[in-house]
């Protein structure tokens, strides 16, 4: 019986910790409107301290997905791609904190702007271009790579790196 109790070698019966559950989901849009829909779903299950780590190519969609996830928070302001000015932050829900790491050299640079803090464990935290984070991104998270399809179709797989992110998972089906 799948998440139900497990018996151990010694023959002690418990409940596992997390229920098994895949860490990955692939979720394929047709349009800009289905990409903020799919942003829009995944901002319905976010808590505080939740990081986002969207990567792609330019024109990928990566914002589309920022703008859809910002209306599901309650965003009344525009949410726009925050490339000159790195990070925005817009009232909703929760805080949401929006980066853009396109013009950022490496991890380095995004620490000495100080665009890494404790602010963000109040709200949620989506970054575009993440793998400029290399390893000073936080370990829990939501992995979303965007990959670019014929017309306006995309290809978005989303990988929980840890049981707390989980539920967006079920959220994107």
């Amino acid at each position: 019986m799948e998440g139900g109790p497990v018996t151990s070698a010694a023959g002690d019966v418990y409940a596992p910790a997390v229920p098994a559950m895949p860490d990955d989901v692939v979720v394929e849009t047709h349009d800009p409107s289905e990409t903020r829909a799919l942003g829009a779903r995944l901002a319905a299950v976010a808590r505080a301290g939740d990081v986002l780590a969207v990567t792609g190519d330019l024109g990928a969609g990566k914002t589309e997905l920022a703008k859809g996830f910002g209306r599901g928070l309650g965003v009344t302001g525009m949410v726009s791609s925050p490339s000159f000015v790195l990070m925005a932050e817009h009232a909703g829900r929760l805080p949401f904190f929006h980066l853009d790491l396109y013009r950022l050299d490496g991890p380095e640079a995004a620490i000495a702007a100080g665009l890494l803090d404790e602010r963000e464990e109040t709200g949620v935290t989506l970054i575009e271009w993440a793998e400029r984070l290399g390893g000073e991104i936080a370990p829990g998270r939501l992995e979303v790579r965007i990959e670019t399809l014929a017309d306006d179709r995309r290809r978005i797989h989303l990988r929980a790196t840890d049981a707390g992110h989980r539920r967006y998972l079920e959220a994107a089906r």
